[in-house]
Order: structure tokens, then C-alpha cells, then sequence
């Protein structure tokens, strides 16, 4: 009764993903929680996904690497007799086991996880599949010709990228039109009021080419929560607390987030708002995004969340987010997601 009713008072917004012609839910369900890295198992999943469904959300983001294939097992079984309903999504890339192979960007490992992916999905096909990052070791026209031959062959919808650089969309984009190949439809950068690098480059090309965007940490890995207060330890339950290498907790960027949270707080109580949808409806209002990616350990935590469909922040109150953290800035360099950075001192320097 509680989830009907949640969704009779939510108006769920809609866009158009890209120049694709399909049309997604300007929140994401994430299911990087499903399984073992968010200790959640089919109840609590099927519970999420009831939810969002109920809401109006029709589309689900997860990737292979989620729990090493069980999020998606676990999505596969939740969808189960309603696949037809969601806008489904996974990625590939990133290592699954030790088999140097099993990993990458490579026609040969792009065949594998494809196949991998529709089994644990128990589906006949992915609407989105995206890059999970860059492979420095794989032509990108390596990459999009086999995911122009999965188009072709019914099992992908449409492609896209996640923490692709500006210059790698643009090589992307090149390659694609120069080649015959399918072009990126979208791209999945981090995005939130603490981690706006993406501002200065990436969301402007990804306009400028009519790609969607799909944001993910969307409350800095639970920053945008409040939970994390001074001279306090992150609770148990806390990502901060469970992956504390992952997050950046106690490291030199907490006292510029902990002045920024606190100053963002008093914005969202000005405003009538909590912090949670404070900082959703500042990511949904940039004209790039199409949809912000949800990451809930539960059904309560999601209805909680997914009340920002329709939050709208006005020019004042954006200009006081300006006035906490600047357009461009990330509060912490490690936010911007996967970067090619500076290589290790051996490889920049020649040697004879």
C-alpha cells in the first residue's frame, strides 16, 4: 500500500536518452547493492525493484563486475516475466577473474561478457551497453566494431560509455563516423554538487554530440546524506565505513566536504527541501543529464530517494550551490571517476 500510494504522489519525468528515440526515467535504479557487495539478497532486491517499477521508474543500470555476475543474477530473476517493462542496462570491462583475458575491451572478451551478461540477465537482449571505462591496451575501433556487429545482431540496443574522457568521446565519435561503426549513444560520468569536473568538458561534448548522460554517484558515495559529521566515525552500514579505501572519509578532501555539506544543508532547509533532494535535483537540472543513477541497499532507502523526480531548484537557489562549491570543481581529484592520470614515474620518463 505504501509503494501504490508513493507512486500516486510522485510525478516520474521523463526523457529522451540521447538522439536514440528511447525514453528512460530521469532517476536510474543502480544495483551496484544487489548481492554481496551491498549484503542484499532476492527479497530485498525484488522489494527495490517493485518499488521503482510502482514509482514509474523504467530504467535499471548494473554492470558484470557487480558482485562478480550475482547483481545481475539477481536482477534476472527479479525481472523475470517483466523485462519488456525496463530500459535495461549493464557494463563490461573490468576483471572478473585472474584470466588476463577475462577483462578489457577487446573484441574477444566483448563477445564472452555479452553472452555472460544475457544468461545471468535471463534476457534475449540489453538495451545499453556500456564500456565500464578505457582499455589503454585496445584500439577504440577494436571496441566499436565488435559492438557494432552485437547491434547488428540484435542482441544490443544501443551503445554507450562510462568515464570516458572528453577526448576519448571525441576520438570515439571520429572513429565511428570515419569507420561505419555504431556511435556512442550516451556516457556515465560521476556527477554531484562535490564532484563537478565533468562540468568543464565532458557534459559540454557529450551536448555538443546529442549524447544522453547518465550520472552516477549522485550523493558522493553518501557525502549528499549527511551521515558523515565531524569528529564522528561513519556509521556500520555506511559504504565509508564497509569500503573505506573506495571512499575518501578521513582522507584530505573531508574538511572541505564536511564545510560544504554543512553550508548545502542550510540551503536545502531554506529551500523546504531534505540534503538527499537537494542534491538530485541539482544534478537533474543540468541540461546534459538525462538520468541520475540511484545506488538504494533497500526498498526504504529507494522510496526515500526517489521522491526527488520532481524536485525543480530555482536560479537563487542554484547560485547558492554555486557559492558552496564552483562550477567545474571536485572537492576531492579522486572523484572524477577513472582517469588516465599521471603513469608511474617509470613509464614517463625514457630511459635509455
Amino acid at each position: 500500500m505504501a509503494i501504490v500510494l508513493l507512486a500516486y504522489l510522485i510525478s516520474m519525468r521523463y526523457r529522451t536518452l540521447g538522439r536514440t528515440g528511447i525514453v528512460v526515467s530521469n532517476l536510474c535504479l543502480g544495483t551496484m547493492m544487489m548481492g554481496a557487495w551491498g549484503s542484499t539478497g532476492d527479497v530485498e532486491c525484488r522489494a527495490m525493484v517493485d518499488a521503482a517499477l510502482e514509482a514509474g521508474v523504467n530504467f535499471i543500470d548494473t554492470a558484470d563486475v557487480y558482485a562478480f555476475g550475482e547483481s545481475e543474477e539477481l536482477l534476472g530473476r527479479a525481472l523475470k516475466g517483466r523485462r519488456d517493462d525496463v530500459v535495461l542496462a549493464t557494463k563490461f570491462n573490468n576483471a572478473m577473474d585472474e584470466d588476463p583475458n577475462h577483462r578489457g575491451n577487446s573484441r574477444r572478451w566483448i563477445f564472452r561478457a555479452v553472452e555472460d551478461s544475457l544468461r545471468r540477465l535471463q534476457t534475449d537482449w540489453i538495451d545499453l551497453y556500456q564500456v565500464h571505462r578505457p582499455d589503454e591496451s585496445c584500439d577504440i575501433d577494436e571496441t566499436l566494431s565488435a559492438l557494432s556487429d552485437l547491434v547488428h545482431a540484435g542482441k544490443v540496443r544501443c551503445i554507450g560509455t562510462s568515464n570516458f574522457p572528453p577526448e576519448q568521446i571525441v576520438e570515439a565519435r571520429w572513429v565511428a563516423e570515419t569507420r561505419a561503426r555504431e556511435r556512442f549513444a550516451c556516457e556515465q560520468p560521476s556527477y554531484s554538487v562535490l564532484a563537478r569536473g565533468v562540468e568543464s568538458s565532458v557534459l559540454p561534448t557529450c551536448q555538443r554530440f546529442g549524447m544522453g548522460v547518465i550520472t552516477f554517484s549522485p550523493l558522493n558515495g553518501g557525502w549528499l546524506t549527511g551521515k558523515y559529521r565531524r569528529d564522528a566515525s561513519p556509521p556500520e552500514d555506511s559504504r565509508a565505513s564497509r569500503y573505506p579505501d573506495h571512499f575518501d572519509f578521513g582522507g584530505a578532501a573531508t574538511e572541505a566536504k564536511l564545510d560544504a555539506v554543512e553550508r548545502l544543508q542550510r540551503i536545502a532547509g531554506e529551500t523546504g527541501l531534505s540534503l538527499v533532494h537537494l542534491a538530485l535535483g541539482f544534478v537533474l537540472e543540468h541540461p546534459a543529464v538525462t538520468s541520475a543513477i540511484l545506488g538504494p541497499r533497500s526498498a526504504a532507502q529507494l522510496q526515500e530517494l526517489i521522491g526527488a523526480a520532481d524536485v525543480d531548484l530555482s536560479e537563487e537557489v542554484l547560485d547558492a550551490i554555486d557559492a558552496v562549491v564552483p562550477p567545474g570543481t571536485n572537492l576531492n581529484p579522486g572523484d572524477s571517476g577513472w582517469s588516465p592520470a599521471l603513469p608511474a614515474s617509470e613509464r614517463r620518463r625514457r630511459r635509455p
